[in-house]
């Protein structure tokens, strides 16, 4: 599988193949997805934990498979979110960045970290 290649549909059908053949859909709660997906998501950021910023560059590479495995699971647990609660991660994405135009209009926000209220 690669990026360029494999549909979100293709990966949506992998994860829930793999999520029927073990017949866990019964814990795939909202609750307990959205939990898993934070405690995933502090996993990538524990390998980072304690790191400088541009030293964060240099332990990506130095760590780079532990990293790609716990983005991985996060991932992972997103797209068992969206499948389990029928949500069209496309559909979603195009939304939020409709949205994240409004909030964020290139000519206030270019080149800067604010948040939106801060603009």
């Amino acid at each position: 599988m690669a990026d360029a290649t494999t549909t979100i549909e293709a990966l949506k059908n992998d994860v829930k193949k793999f999520v029927e053949d073990r017949e866990w859909q019964q814990f795939h709660s909202p609750k307990n997805l959205s939990m898993a997906l934070a405690s995933e998501a502090a996993e990538v950021m524990d390998l980072f934990l304690w790191c400088e910023s541009v030293a964060s560059y240099e332990e990506l590479e130095k760590r780079r498979q532990d990293v790609e495995d716990e983005i991985a699971d996060v991932a992972v647990l997103i797209l068992a979110f969206c499948v389990r609660h029928n949500i069209d991660l496309s559909s979603a994405i195009a939304h939020k960045r409709i949205e994240a135009a409004h909030k964020y209009p290139i000519e206030k926000c270019k080149g800067k970290s604010l948040k939106y209220n801060e603009l």
